[in-house]
């Protein structure tokens, strides 16, 4: 066997004990587990590059706008804990909505009726996100109607309504 033939098996030979090492020690399922939405969120890019390269139709935006949202969403319940989905569900909602948006500020001529969709849904994810964040304590909600009462009081305290 030639030394270069040995290096060559040498360093194979020591890459895969490294990745068996590796593997045993739970850092390539570390990685799965905290990075796999940095996949959705590649794709979505993916499929907004191919649509500025003229590869895909304008439609190809309507998941890719949808895959980034999803995947900053995992990434964020994947690093702060799967519990944070109670908060951010309605992103799922947003996601779809922002990927119409695209579809439609991309299409020409202009699809009807993808536009007042898009606001729907753009509506009904900011007030799911409003309701789940309040929810989680109406006590934060009294004190913020509370505290804007009482600097409208503070505010405009003696001066009187006299316009009729």
């Amino acid at each position: 066997m030639s030394d270069q033939n040995k290096l060559t098996t040498g360093v194979l030979i020591l890459a895969a004990g490294l990745i068996i090492l590796l593997g045993k020690w739970g850092v390539f399922s570390f990685i799965g587990t905290v990075f796999w939405p940095l996949l959705l969120l590649a794709l979505g890019i993916l499929l907004h590059i191919l649509y500025a390269g003229r590869r895909l139709p304008a439609a190809a935006l309507v998941p890719g706008g949808a895959l980034i949202v999803y995947g900053v969403v995992f990434l964020i319940a994947t690093l702060f804990g799967y519990g944070t989905l109670h908060y951010l569900w309605p992103g799922f909602i947003f996601g779809i909505a922002l990927g119409l948006f695209l579809f439609d500020a991309a299409s020409t001529p202009r699809p009807s009726g993808i536009f007042p969709l898009a606001i729907a849904l753009l509506a009904v994810s900011v007030l799911l996100f409003g309701i789940t964040l309040f929810s989680f304590s109406l006590i934060y909600l009294l004190a913020f109607i509370l505290i804007v009462g009482g600097v409208w009081l503070i505010a405009f305290r003696g001066r009187s309504r006299s316009r009729w």
